[in-house]
């Protein structure tokens, strides 16, 4: 079973126009998360539950397809090179207002052990750049989700 979620994650992420596979929504919202969840180098239990939390939610994943997208976004984040490869996609995939959703799940996973650490704040900052935010809405984001 989980060989058949892997294979179809697989499939979903090429891209039969390049060369070289191409990232989905999924995939590049995970990526960013994840870099939020290991800025301040500490993996905290609250992180890695609003994590799972947050991807089981935003995407409708089961627990085998949490699994596997999981894995693939270790290992794509452990060799990726920057983060535009990720927000090109999120910029040419989603909405205004899906980007912004994004913009609120980072800030929920950096806050999620109740300390918003200085390296998560820059790394929001340079993604919420890359997606084309506003600062106004960066902070505004922010803001919403201490006051929760």
């Amino acid at each position: 079973m989980l060989k058949h979620i892997s294979q179809w994650f697989e499939n979903q992420f090429e891209d039969h126009k390049q060369a070289e596979p191409a990232h989905t929504v999924e995939l590049a919202t995970a990526v960013l998360l994840y870099e939020i969840m290991r800025a301040d180098e500490k993996f905290e239990e609250s992180e890695r539950v609003a994590y799972e939390s947050i991807l089981t939610t935003k995407f409708s994943l089961s627990a085998e397809e949490l699994q596997v997208l999981m894995e693939m976004t270790k290992q794509k984040a452990d060799y990726a090179a920057d983060f535009q490869q990720f927000t090109r996609i999120l910029n040419e995939q989603c909405a205004s207002h899906e980007k912004h959703a994004i913009l609120d799940s980072l800030w929920q996973l950096a806050y999620a052990d109740k300390n918003i650490d200085a390296h998560e704040e820059h790394l929001i900052r340079r993604i919420a750049d890359l997606l084309h935010i506003p600062h106004s809405q960066y902070i505004q984001s922010k803001l919403r989700t201490i006051e929760k």
